[in-house]
């Protein structure tokens, strides 16, 4: 089949270019544009308490609402505010409520919000957006900081703004433009390497021309399938999307281009060598192509809508990838000929390749030592991975010096630790009004919960079946402390005092990162098993064995709590870090686990086409190195590099997401890829293969048959003879 995929693209490539031409700009003009999403639905589904909290709350308490920010006022000096200063705050607040900006209904203060040390003021800012993080907001929120000079003017006062739309201002513009640091120091490692591979700017370039392609399609495809078929997506995919595209990609280009090359250098004609090259690794990028595929098909299985939505989407990328890695890559490479090389003229005889004959060399000499030593690195990285510990608190995340991030430390010295975002707890009655003496009864055992700090009384709603209770925590909302809270004491006494005929309910962001948490433990128990197992039946199907794809998913869970344990080495024992990014796992998975397969399915395929040659398992692996670790190496440190350079953001959610995914892609391709995969299969031998006996031989540890001599048919597989 790739035979005659191959030929087709490489004798009619202009009408394979034409096609993804037209296709491309068709999509670009008629897909519809994918749409934003902010509902709370993209974290959690409706079952999730947190989330009957919020619709309970737009049911009977529609006029409510939750600040957009806060302005925190101070005397410059640090002391107690004055009479004259609580005037002055009273005063500024009128001043920027006056100012009507775009998206604030109201800025207001209150006698009350006066801290108990008399340092600090507060007033809050309502906003007409139910998004605080939109644009608008945002840019509401840089105006206001303009002004607040002019309206603090001959007063001993200093204000600052947090809460969330201020702390999603300041993430957004300390990030600064993070997507287009990837895609630029992207776009200068392909080019660069590329470059420096092959020596020629052609083959630098067209990748990225190509690729710019088949995000065009990939896009417009997830938007026609998310209006066509309800399928889930936002617009938020399209930066994961890059980095996919470029890191796959620009992998499957190499494993076709360095297939080319060499057999250009054995004296086949360009357009055979390039069939011949598309017959041999075709399987092999479908295949690779496929486990990444089910791998992000998965996370439809996760709790997680925002998880949900994103697996169809970059399956649609990645199989657009595949598609045009064995049509249009090998139709622009048939026009372009032995002058795709230019100026070089490197192509027309093999290099030394020290570094990778020195490594198949010594793979095929001292396996069992290279595969001890090899397994023995990863497992004690691994060991660092028992330590992991979930950090639910973005905000600690973002650098301290950071406006939003020092006012709310601030105030969290004069105020409860909770006050900027209390939980919310509603008893709902199953009929009827609520008794308001039941009701201050149960406020009562509420606020004798160890870590509440104090409980507001009972609010009620107007048909009187339902009411609010305000729940200041001792601890940030985000902490651990206050998530475990919420989710065990808090939510237990509720459920369990709630009053005859009534049920009560916990809400608040504190909730919604418990049930968060919840998820994710969730997710981790179901979506990486049934991944596992779908990536295991590929390479079952590729290998034709039985063995091979157990030892191969053993390799790459090692390297998963490997490259988890590194990420916990460097950010909470040696940085000091509190914990790490709850997703983190998430995205090693899709990362390193799904598109890091790769370069196993290289290799192996590799390994089993040098055996079908007739080669002892110790040559084959010798050679499969020598030869596969170009490619490896290069499609590593592109994808390495592209995530890398999150490091240099100063969020250390990036540092870490940025650090993990290098460093795991890293330890993929140059420890499992080329060192553990090819050492255990040449220590195996034809057991590696069972039950295919194919690739039994005289010389093969274990084998059990007569040796046959082989040799390659039409469609370039091996059969007996």
């Amino acid at each position: 089949m790739f035979g005659r995929i191959g030929r087709f693209s490489v004798h009619r490539p202009w009408l394979v270019v034409a096609m993804w031409v037209i296709a491309a700009v068709g999509l670009a003009i008629l897909a519809p544009p994918l749409k934003s999403s902010t509902d709370q639905a993209d974290f959690l589904p409706s079952r999730y308490e947190s989330v009957k909290v919020t619709k309970l709350q737009e049911h009977a308490f529609p006029q409510q609402e939750s600040a957009a920010a806060i302005l925190v006022y101070q005397r410059s000096d640090g002391g107690k505010l004055s009479e004259a200063d609580k005037a002055a705050v009273t005063k500024a607040t009128a001043g920027f409520q006056d100012k009507k900006y775009e998206t604030f209904k109201s800025v207001v203060t209150t006698p009350e919000a006066v801290s108990k040390d008399g340092k600090m003021a507060l007033a809050n800012i309502y906003s007409t957006k139910k998004d605080v993080y939109d644009e608008d907001t945002q840019q509401s929120i840089k105006d206001l900081r303009e002004d607040r000079d002019k309206l603090l003017k001959g007063t001993s006062l200093k204000v600052d703004v947090t809460g969330p739309a201020a702390s999603g201002l300041d993430a957004t513009e300390s990030s600064g433009d993070t997507d287009a640091m990837i895609m630029m120091a992207t776009l200068v490692l392909i080019i660069v390497l590329l470059g420096a591979i092959f020596r020629s700017p052609l083959i630098a370039l067209m990748p990225v021309l190509m690729i710019l392609v088949m995000f065009i399609m990939a896009q417009g495809l997830i938007a026609t399938a998310s209006d066509w078929f309800g399928l889930e997506a936002d617009s938020s995919v399209s930066a994961i999307l890059i980095v996919v595209l470029f890191g796959v990609g620009t992998d499957y280009m190499l494993f076709l281009l360095f297939r080319y090359r060499e057999h250009l250098r054995k004296g086949q004609q360009p357009k055979e060598a390039l069939v011949d090259a598309v017959t041999r690794v075709g399987e092999t990028i479908a295949s690779a192509a496929g486990a990444v595929i089910v791998a992000f098909l998965a996370l439809v299985l996760s709790t997680m809508g925002s998880l949900r939505a994103m697996g169809p989407s970059l399956a649609i990328s990645v199989a657009v990838t595949l598609v045009a890695a064995l049509t249009l890559v090998p139709a622009v490479f048939s026009l372009l000929g032995t002058k795709a090389f230019w100026p070089s003229k490197a192509w027309k005889k093999a290099p030394r390749n020290r570094l990778a004959n020195g490594a198949g060399s010594l793979v095929s000499r001292r396996p069992g030592l290279i595969a001890a030593v090899s397994a023995g690195v990863l497992a004690v990285l691994a060991v660092g991975a028992l330590g992991f510990k979930a950090q639910f608190d973005t905000d600690s995340t973002l650098p301290k010096d950071l406006e939003s991030v020092h006012a709310m430390a601030e105030l969290q010295k004069s105020f409860s630790a909770g006050e900027s975002d209390p939980s919310l707890v509603y008893v709902q009655s199953n009929g009827g009004k609520l008794d308001a003496a039941a009701l201050t009864g149960f406020r009562q055992k509420l606020t004798a919960v160890e870590g509440v700090g104090e409980v507001s009384p009972a609010v009620l709603n107007p048909k009187g079946d339902v009411a609010q209770f305000s729940v200041v925590l001792k601890y940030r909302p985000a902490s651990d402390k206050a998530i475990e809270l919420v989710s065990g004491k808090l939510r237990d006494t509720a459920h369990g005092s709630a009053p005859e005929g009534s049920k009560a309910l916990v809400g608040g962001s504190t909730a919604v990162l418990a049930d968060i948490e919840d998820a994710v433990n969730h997710d981790y128990r179901l979506v990486f098993p049934v991944a596992g197992l779908a990536i295991m039946l590929i390479l079952g199907l590729l290998l034709r064995s039985v063995v091979a794809p157990l030892y191969l998913m053993l390799a790459v869970g090692l390297g998963f709590a490997a490259t988890l344990g590194s990420t916990v080495w460097l950010f909470q024992n040696v940085r000091g870090e509190d914990g790490l990014l709850f997703m983190l796992p998430i995205i090693v998975y899709l990362f390193v686990v799904a598109i890091g397969t790769d370069y196993n399915i290289l290799m192996v395929a590799r390994l089993r086409e040098e055996v079908g040659k007739g080669k002892t398992p110790a040559e084959a692996a010798r050679l499969a190195v020598s030869q596969s670790a170009p490619t490896i190496g290069s499609a590593a440190i592109i994808l390495a590099g592209t995530f890398g350079v999150l490091m240099l953001a100063s969020n250390t959610m990036l540092q870490q997401m940025g650090f993990a995914v290098a460093f795991g892609i890293l330890l993929t391709a140059f420890i499992m890829a080329l060192l553990l995969v090819p050492t255990v299969t040449a220590m195996l031998g034809s057991k590696a293969w069972w039950p295919n006996h194919r690739f039994d031989s005289p010389h093969a540890s274990g084998g059990s048959g007569p040796g046959r001599a082989e040799e390659p048919d039409a469609a370039g597989e091996t059969v007996r003879v």
